[in-house]
């Protein structure tokens, strides 16, 4: 995995976990691709604790 720098540093272990749960959520619950930004904050918010999320970490969260 790239090195993944925010204003919340979080590690390539966490990171990798918030990309395969935003990936199984995406597939299971059928989300549309305009609410993937929401969805990819959200999971990042809840595990930093931190309200500004970086737009390169989001990027990276909802890359194909």
């Amino acid at each position: 995995m790239a090195e993944v720098h925010s204003a919340c540093s979080i590690s390539a272990f966490d990171g990798d976990v918030l990309r395969s749960a935003f990936k199984k959520s995406v597939i299971e619950e059928r989300i549309p691709e305009d609410r993937w930004p929401a969805i990819a904050s959200h999971l990042v918010r809840d595990l930093t604790g931190y309200e500004h999320v970086a737009p390169e970490l989001l990027a990276w969260i909802m890359r194909k």
